[in-house]
């Protein structure tokens, strides 16, 4: 109960903070461990699909996350991947547009680089939060070209002397 207080669990954490709950003659055996989750389930301390739809919430809200990286946060905690599946089926499937509005926070501060580099850190920025190649690329160009817009462009210029 203390470890669902700090924070919700999924069923599986809830099975393993069980099973590591008193490591001395007293540990639970399988069979009270299933029965209390059974119970905790019932009460609604514990409901993967409940937890799935939050995270997602959350990791697109708040972090702004694309679908890998919010699959790869719920299997991590031990989400079942048919409940992962619901919970991203009822995402609008707008990684462009998401990816894109991340992409233009972070172009305007890579203004001071390279095109080049500027593309590859912002390419690599989307990777990490769980952007496809192709969305991140695309977000990232159309991001760096909307933030060099109207902007002088940087570097020598040379012209011809008589």
């Amino acid at each position: 109960m203390r470890k669902l207080r700090m924070r919700s669990l999924s069923v599986s954490e809830a099975r393993m903070v069980l099973k590591g709950f008193g490591a001395d003659p007293d540990r639970l055996d399988a069979g009270t461990i299933d029965d209390i989750l059974d119970d905790f389930g019932r009460r609604g301390y514990l409901d993967d699909a409940v937890l799935a739809g939050q995270l997602v919430a959350s990791g697109i809200e708040r972090k702004g996350q694309g679908r890998v990286a919010l699959a790869r946060a719920l299997a991590q905690r031990g989400v079942p991947r048919d409940v992962i599946d619901a919970a991203l089926d009822e995402v609008p499937d707008d990684d462009t547009e998401r990816a894109l509005d991340y992409a233009r926070t972070k172009a305007r501060g890579l203004a001071r680089l390279d095109g080049d580099t500027a593309l590859r850190r912002l390419v690599g920025q989307l990777s990490r939060r769980g952007y496809n190649g192709s969305v991140a690329m695309t977000a990232a160009k159309t991001a760096l070209a909307e933030a060099s817009f109207g902007r002088p462009t940087s570097g020598v210029r040379f012209t011809e002397s008589d």
